[in-house]
């Protein structure tokens, strides 16, 4: 069963590097599951081709050496109250990287029947 979530929401995303772990586990796969835990609506992870953060070394798929790391952006979307709940996980976990909120509006939120 699907929870309902329509109208005004909050975007949730948080860009780190596919090589950042948590617990030698993947971070963006602990993240994902701790949001799953949580209870929130929902969440992806994107695998970046190339960019840049906080210490402007460019990472791409283009360079072997420096395709290990590639930027990987998890985006959730909720209730405004459900995803600053999830907040304090993310000071837990991220210890380098970019997080962001934005105001978003859902417009259709479904799932598939698994009867």
């Amino acid at each position: 069963m699907t929870k309902r979530l329509t109208g005004t929401a909050l975007r949730l995303t948080v860009f780190i590097g596919e090589s950042d772990t948590w617990q030698r586990k993947p971070l963006y796969s602990e993240i994902v599951h701790r949001a799953h835990r949580a209870g929130l609506a929902g969440a992806s992870v994107f695998k970046g081709i190339e960019g840049f953060g906080a210490s402007s070394l460019v990472h791409t798929q283009r360079l072997l050496s420096l395709s290990e790391d590639l930027p990987v952006a998890i985006v959730i979307v909720d209730t405004e109250e459900r995803v600053r709940a999830f907040l304090p996980e993310l000071d837990e976990l991220v210890g380098e990287g970019l997080v962001t909120l934005a105001d978003c509006e859902v417009i259709r939120y479904t799932g598939r029947d698994h009867t």
